[in-house]
């Protein structure tokens, strides 16, 4: 039987499989925002295409490569995704994920927060879920001023969050530090 969007009863391999799915996909969330590049290489199989039209198509390899450069555009990133949901053939699979992408110039008077969406195709190789195959849709773009800075009083006595190993979820959270520095060793 195909999978399908309407109701029906799950088995727990449907269960197991669609956690392993959203796992990957919040890694790759948590991977781009932290510039974990060597998680973000890790989530995709070889073989795989990740394709964020005229801005990007191209390789695992050639997407981590590019990154930087774009990263380098901003101050700080959130991706977050909503509704998940997964459509699953055996060793196949798809998903569609609503995605709100925050990004903060590097001078911070501007955030530019894009609306789209993921479209995925996984494959499970040798028992694990990875991308084949990454989408991007945009659905729409809105630009604003940046809310207020740190030291204008707001933001005062709470840690700021940003990419790269020195983010304050490695010191305060052991296991993500643990994780981080056993890829970048």
């Amino acid at each position: 039987m195909s999978d399908t969007l309407e109701p029906r009863a799950l088995d727990l391999q449907h269960l197991l499989d669609q956690a392993a799915l959203e796992r990957l996909v919040l890694s790759y969330c948590h991977g781009i925002d932290r510039s974990d590049l060597k998680l973000v290489r890790s989530l995709y199989h070889d073989d795989a295409v990740d394709d964020h039209g005229a801005m990007f198509c191209g390789s695992p390899d050639e997407y981590v490569a590019w990154l930087p450069g774009m990263l380098a555009n901003w101050q700080a990133t959130r991706h977050t995704v909503s509704n998940m949901l997964f459509l699953i053939e055996g060793d196949t699979a798809e998903g569609e994920h609503p995605t709100t992408a925050w990004h903060r110039t590097t001078d911070g008077t501007r955030d530019l927060i894009a609306h789209g969406r993921y479209l995925d195709r996984y494959e499970r190789r040798d028992g694990v879920w990875k991308f084949q195959r990454r989408n991007l849709v945009l659905d729409w773009m809105e630009e604003r001023a940046n809310a207020p800075t740190p030291g204008d009083g707001v933001n005062d006595g709470v840690e700021l969050g940003r990419g790269g190993a020195d983010d304050p979820v490695y010191a305060r959270l052991g296991l993500f530090g643990t994780d981080r520095k056993r890829r970048n060793t």
